[in-house]
């Protein structure tokens, strides 16, 4: 008898309800691929973007979708050496979705997209950690080359990868500037080790920037909002600061400040986790991997998770992702 899986696809780009539960038989793994029994599933704005239409990529019908799974080797490819059935490992954001989607019972993925996870993390923290721990360590370090000196100014600071962005910046020992909303998030920032926050709903971002610095402004900003907010950002920014752009979470139009840009030498610099993840170098991809296990591992960095949802309720878990509610990550059990 034919063992089979339950897959997430979607045949239209669309809202949480476009999503759909299909059995399909189990498949097997090619040469460099391996097979997880997914034990749990972690959500990422990308992926709503994606179902919706509005991602760097687009979907092909009927589309797989999700980055990031944890779970257990169960068959691997004739040419994959370093993992074993039986080993415990998460998937690292390095693939394309409509091929490779994790959402699922069963996931087969490529052998370079996969990670053995720190032995002290349930699943449902082991698919917390790469997509977020990853892009803010390559940014802020890779690109960012933060220095203990250095203040930072992280937006959008209670999404999961604004959280490890506090995280990596305080564990380089950085002055850490947190903007956010509201007042409902600030406990959870201010616990994750953030030394200062904003509270964009009624604080103006560069003003308080400037009191913070003493006017000299900040050294380093890390956003995934971009839309009229860049103004401020770059009103916040020190001399030679850079801006790292790694997300458009604000569908408005992103004006370029050219006078601050001008005046102060500024870098704005867009970035995606894919040219660590997708890149011909692989050294600074297993940088990252090493520094952010051996964190994870010793207590030093844990994930935040927001709320689970079993499998079968993928649509809701999307919706509640939508909400723009959550402080750290969302997780599918299954």
């Amino acid at each position: 008898m034919t063992e089979t899986a339950q897959i997430v696809r979607f045949d239209e780009t669309g809202d949480a309800s476009v999503l759909k539960l299909v059995e399909e038989p189990v498949t097997e793994p090619g040469p460099d691929e391996l097979r997880i029994k997914v034990e749990a599933i972690g959500l990422n704005r990308a992926e709503v973007m994606f179902r919706s239409g509005a991602y760097l990529e687009d979907p092909t019908f009927p589309s797989k979708l999700g980055y990031e799974a944890s779970g257990v080797v169960e068959a691997v490819g004739s040419d994959v050496s370093e993992f074993a059935v039986g080993d415990r490992v998460s998937t690292i954001p390095a693939f394309g979705m409509s091929e490779f989607g994790v959402y699922g019972t069963h996931a087969v993925v490529p052998a370079f997209a996969v990670a053995k996870y720190p032995d002290n993390l349930s699943a449902v923290e082991g698919t917390s950690i790469w997509m977020q721990y990853i892009t803010a360590y390559c940014g802020l370090v890779g690109l960012g080359k933060l220095k203990p000196s250095d203040v930072v100014l992280i937006t959008a600071a209670s999404s999961s990868v604004g959280l490890a962005a506090i995280h990596i910046a305080k564990s380089i020992g950085a002055t850490v500037i947190a903007a956010t909303r509201g007042s409902s998030k600030v406990d959870s920032i201010s616990a994750a080790g953030a030394d200062h926050i904003v509270q964009t709903d009624h604080e103006d971002v560069a003003a308080k920037a400037a009191q913070i610095t003493g006017g000299a402004g900040v050294n380093l900003v890390f956003d995934p909002i971009g839309g009229p907010l860049l103004a401020q950002l770059a009103d916040a920014a020190a001399m030679g600061a850079m801006i790292i752009e790694y997300g458009a979470l604000d569908e408005a139009p992103t004006p370029y400040p050219l006078f601050p840009a001008l005046a102060k030498g500024l870098t704005i610099r867009g970035y995606t986790l894919f040219e660590v993840t997708r890149g011909a170098d692989r050294a600074p991809l297993e940088e990252a991997v090493s520094f952010i296990s051996k964190a994870l591992a010793a207590g030093d960095f844990k994930p935040v998770i927001d709320r689970t949802f079993p499998l079968a309720e993928i649509a809701a878990a999307h919706r509640h992702l939508e909400s723009n509610q959550q402080t750290g990550k969302i997780v599918v059990t299954v």
